[in-house]
């Protein structure tokens, strides 16, 4: 059973939460419990490198892992059978047209070797609102009429903080994610944990302070 400290409860909306420093080691990066997906509390929690992550039925908890898996666009990899569906522009990409749908579709997406999703009603409506607010971004790919593929995320300065993506073509979560690294003026993209595959898309891990330092320069 993990022992929460009770300077992590988030009583109200009003709470701060603790220095990032402190978060846990297990599970890595747990600094916050509780309080609710405000848009105030998503702001100042993405400003200090914190997002919420937990289960339906769970009350909120919020994380600040240690090291941090981010990337830039000068360490962006794009394989050659990425490259040959790139160049056969099969696919149709369209930013912030579909928001809400993006985030159902990751949602529902079944992933290998993982139950279920964090994303339930409550986080849809949260970034559903900071979307409304210009602070939350998707980028859709579609093959004609159907959206196949995409992602979403928050953004601020020249960051992205990257929540979810999902497939249902090949390659169509990729092409997402070429468009933000390409096109879009970002100069970080936080990855949040390490994954293999953004790994394999050049995703990198650094010490969360240097994360945490990273963002001071760039929101």
């Amino acid at each position: 059973m993990i022992k929460i400290p009770q300077s992590f409860v988030l009583t109200d909306a009003d709470t701060p939460f603790p220095k990032v420093e402190l978060a846990l080691t297990d599970p890595n990066g747990l600094i916050g419990v509780g309080g609710e997906l405000t848009t105030k509390r998503l702001i100042d929690a993405y400003q200090q490198g914190i997002f919420p992550w937990y289960s339906e039925g769970e009350p909120v908890i919020w994380y600040s892992p240690n090291p941090r898996m981010v990337i830039t666009p000068n360490k962006l990899h794009i394989s050659k059978s990425l490259q040959k569906t790139l160049n056969r522009q099969n696919f149709e990409i369209k930013v912030d047209q579909n928001f809400t749908q993006v985030m159902s579709q990751c949602r529902s997406v079944v992933r290998k070797d993982q139950e279920g999703t964090w994303i339930d009603d409550e986080m849809i409506k949260a970034y559903s609102a900071l979307h409304l607010s210009g602070l939350a971004h998707s980028i859709e790919v579609f093959k004609g009429d159907e959206l196949v593929g995409g992602l979403y995320g928050v953004s601020m300065g020249k960051v992205f903080f990257g929540e979810s993506m999902f497939s249902l073509e090949r390659d169509a979560s990729k092409i997402a994610f070429v468009h933000l690294l390409k096109n879009m003026d970002y100069d970080l993209v936080d990855c949040q944990v390490e994954n293999p595959h953004l790994k394999s898309l050049g995703a990198f891990n650094i010490e969360r302070s240097a994360f945490i330092k990273l963002l001071k320069d760039l929101l």
